[in-house]
Order: C-alpha cells, then structure tokens, then sequence
C-alpha cells in the first residue's frame, strides 16, 4: 500500500512573484488585497471563510500584545460550521498538488492570521 504524500503548507504574501514551487495559490484574505490585480495575483482560489471575522479583524488591529488572545478567537471562529467549511476547501483545493499556499496580504506574517491557520491546517494534515 502507497503512503499518502503529506501536505505541504507555505505562507506567503500576495504581493510577491508567484514561484514554481507554490502549489495550489490560495487567498485567506476577508478583503481584496489593495492595489493587486486578479492576474497577477495568480490565485487557484479565493476563500474568504477562513479568513478572521471583520470584527475579529478590527479588533486585532495586529497589536502584538493581543496576539494570542487573537488566536484563541480566531480558532473558535474556525470551529464554527462556516469555518470547518472553509479548512476543507482548502484541503480539497490542495489536493494533488503537494504544496498550498496561503496568500495574505498581511505585512507581518509572524502576527497574521496565517500564522494560526497553518498550524490548524496541520493539525489536519
């Protein structure tokens, strides 16, 4: 019997050059990313599900004091039929390709969403 090929999960942001070795190319951003056009963005997908709440988002405001009280909401809010939703499209937009790639707009990736939602992810994987 084969081994199942395991997942690789990249994070990057969306305004870099699209790269070979990215895989499935997916936005977790709840808003557009200003000033990046569809085309050069390259994206296999679009998922705004699990992408933190509006309010979740304004809330943060990417204050790294608040950092981890973020991700404990952030999580809940994955937890949730929209965000359970949302992981397993990633799964499946993933899938065959060995790589995903979470794009984010986000300046700082170590205090991004991003961040949590690839730990979640594989916790999946």
């Amino acid at each position: 019997m084969a081994a199942k090929k395991k997942l690789k999960v990249q994070v990057r942001r969306v305004y870099e050059e699209p790269r070979p070795d990215d895989g499935a190319r997916v936005l977790v951003d709840r808003v557009w990313p200003r000033g990046e056009s569809k085309e050069r963005a390259a994206l296999d997908d679009w998922n705004k599900d699990v992408a933190p709440s509006t309010e979740l988002r304004k809330w943060y405001r990417h204050d790294p004091e608040l950092f981890d009280e973020f991700a404990e909401r952030y999580r809940a809010e994955l937890a949730t039929e929209e965000g359970e939703q949302g992981l397993d499209r990633l799964l499946r937009t993933a899938s065959g390709s060995g790589t995903l790639t979470l794009l984010t707009a986000n300046k700082d990736l170590a205090l991004a969403h991003t961040r949590v939602l690839e730990e979640e992810l594989g916790n999946r994987i």
